[in-house]
């Protein structure tokens, strides 16, 4: 993607938190006519010391899975919070609005699970369980071995093993005369915007609070 470097976010924790927070990814493959095809699917990140695996499955039914069988090499994304700015953030009126965004590219080779892995996609299905409701763990045991045999035969289960990323932070870094109007806007404003400003503090770009001289 397109990625200015004062948009670059360097730290794989942050990378790792977005990805966590924001699970629904985009994985993007190419059919077998060269276009690119496209399916939104939660994916469970594991991580360690930076190296990064995403966890995740399709219906069977679903064409993508075969893409990944004959051309392993995909990309993800992520999309995190996002907002429309408006121009009047600047103190001058030479401005134009844009739209702030957090999100995290990712270049990935995939495997695919064995269809008769029953173990491996069970293992995984927990997984993403634990990641959005882990008191459906007991359900979906109660339910049997034979309903579950059927429900896993039903899904193609993959790991894709992430070669190499991207996180961008589109918050308006370089424009720090905004940055006051611009966090009072976004803290007062919609779920998004609310979440924006969060990020304007995890990144320092909070004006810095007034203390008093008083002794």
């Amino acid at each position: 993607m397109y990625h200015p470097p004062h948009f670059a976010g360097q730290d794989p924790r942050i990378a790792a938190r977005l990805m966590r927070e924001h699970p629904l990814a985009s994985l993007i493959t190419v059919d077998e006519e060269g276009l690119p095809f496209v399916s939104h699917l939660p994916l469970h990140l594991m991580e360690e010391g930076g190296v990064f695996v995403l966890l995740g499955h399709m219906a069977r039914s679903n064409p993508q899975w075969r893409h990944l069988a004959a051309r392993p090499r995909a990309t993800v994304t992520f999309l995190g919070p996002h907002a429309y700015l408006p121009a009047r953030v600047y103190p001058d009126l030479a401005r134009v609005p844009t739209w702030n965004y957090l999100a995290v590219h990712c270049r990935v080779t995939a495997r695919l699970l064995a269809q008769d892995d029953t173990t491996g996609k069970d293992r995984l299905l927990k997984a993403l369980i634990g990641d959005h409701e882990p008191a459906y763990a007991q359900q979906w045991r109660d339910l049997g071995a034979e309903f579950q045999r059927k429900m896993l035969a039903g899904i193609a289960a993959f790991e894709l093993a992430v070669e190499g990323w991207q996180c961008k932070l589109k918050l308006n870094q370089h424009r720090k005369e905004s940055h006051a109007t611009q966090y009072a806007a976004y803290v007062a404003g919609t779920p998004n915007e609310r979440a924006l400003a969060g990020w304007m503090r995890t990144l320092g770009m909070t004006p810095a609070p007034v203390t008093s001289n008083k002794e």
